[in-house]
């Protein structure tokens, strides 16, 4: 028997599948098609010669996790122990599901804001624990009553996603006002930050669990290098959390991975003293604003897009089509993959919108614009 008898492939896997039987451009799974750093190239290529394969402690590198407790400083102003508050983790994804299955017991509850990225719910029910879906507002902004209304004693988590994925919304000073407030009002209840998308944020500065220092011993933030340094297939993130919850956090991470590869982790450790993550948001304004710009073209209205290298569009004005009908016809009839915004929420709300990922070079994005252009 299942333990998670409803779960089936992503439709990330699906989308990026059908995308490869049709030879349509994959606008659809988040991960970039350019090159990355040259540097990274030439420190990989020159530490593959060196004593650098075997294991890593296991919450990490040393001197790595010293140089994301500067960069966590140099960024948000907080301090952070790097021996006792880091962890390197096997992607984000990994780091979820530890901090998931470390901290929810059975019969708890964990509130999630849909639309939402699917690896939220699997740990919470082999944990025996309940999912609460709470949808936001439809402009995507947090809705604060609901949220309010789903909190109870029961409630171990609440788990939030900014800059949000998929739809590129950010949260408001407003908002964290809003979950300082519910966390003094439910002293059992801790704070799930997925900020995988912390550095790629355009016009308005990213607010940080790190920031709210009122949040500090109630949250645990997640973090990709992933995403930000563009190696998604290196699967390489990190969590920070205070050290109490950290403890059970390494305890679930050492039983899953033990330690993360120990190339990707020398490798950053040289790169990271090479880069500036300020570049990150300003490399992906111009995908974003060239992205923009050539969809100006099509019959599609563009939705704000504060973060992330997500475009969400709506078809309302093309089509009366599910969003799901309308996806796989994108791909079938005009060669582009894209994800329908409905399969991030539990009741599969519809609001007629679809998410592009311009995390691709420019020619890539000219021609899928062109192909859009015949909507």
């Amino acid at each position: 028997m299942s333990k998670l008898p409803h779960i089936g492939t992503s439709i990330f896997t699906v989308m990026s599948q059908l995308a490869n039987e049709h030879q349509a451009i994959n606008l659809s799974q988040g991960f970039p098609n350019f090159p990355i750093d040259e540097r990274l190239i030439e420190i990989v290529a020159k530490l593959s010669k060196e004593n650098v394969h075997q294991y890593t402690p296991m919450s990490g590198l040393p001197s790595l996790l010293e140089k994301i407790a500067l960069l966590t400083q140099q960024s948000y102003g907080r301090m952070v122990n790097p021996a006792s508050e880091i962890l390197i983790t096997a992607g984000a994804t990994e780091g979820i599901f530890a901090t998931i299955q470390a901290l929810v017991q059975s019969g708890e509850e964990v509130v999630i804001l849909d639309p939402s990225y699917d690896c939220y719910e699997a740990p919470i029910l082999l944990s025996n624990a309940k999912p609460i879906r709470v949808s936001l507002h439809s402009d995507f902004t947090p809705n604060w009553d609901a949220i309010r209304a789903a909190t109870n004693e029961k409630t171990k988590l609440i788990i939030i996603n900014n800059p949000h994925n998929p739809t590129g919304k950010m949260w408001s000073e407003h908002d964290f006002l809003q979950l300082e407030n519910l966390v003094e009002t439910h002293p059992n209840l801790l704070v799930l930050s997925d900020e995988v998308y912390e550095y790629i944020r355009f016009e308005q500065p990213h607010i940080s669990v790190h920031h709210r220092r009122k949040l500090w011993d109630r949250s645990i933030s997640i973090s990709s290098f992933g995403k930000s340094f563009h190696i998604t297939g290196w699967k390489i993130g990190y969590v920070i959390a205070p050290e109490s919850i950290m403890k059970e956090i390494k305890k679930v991470h050492q039983f899953l991975v033990f330690s993360v590869s120990s190339m990707a982790q020398h490798a950053l450790n040289a790169y990271i003293d090479w880069v500036d993550v300020t570049e990150i948001g300003r490399f992906y304004q111009q995908k974003r604003d060239t992205f923009r710009q050539l969809m100006q073209a099509t019959k599609l209205e563009l939705l704000p897009c504060e973060g992330t290298y997500f475009q969400v569009a709506s078809y309302a004005g093309i089509s009366d089509e599910n969003d799901v009908d309308f996806t796989r016809r994108l791909v079938t009839e005009f060669g582009v993959a894209t994800i329908p915004i409905s399969t991030f929420y539990a009741n599969g709300t519809d609001h007629r919108c679809i998410r592009f990922c311009f995390a691709k070079d420019d020619d890539t994005l000219q021609k899928a614009t062109e192909r859009l252009m015949k909507l």
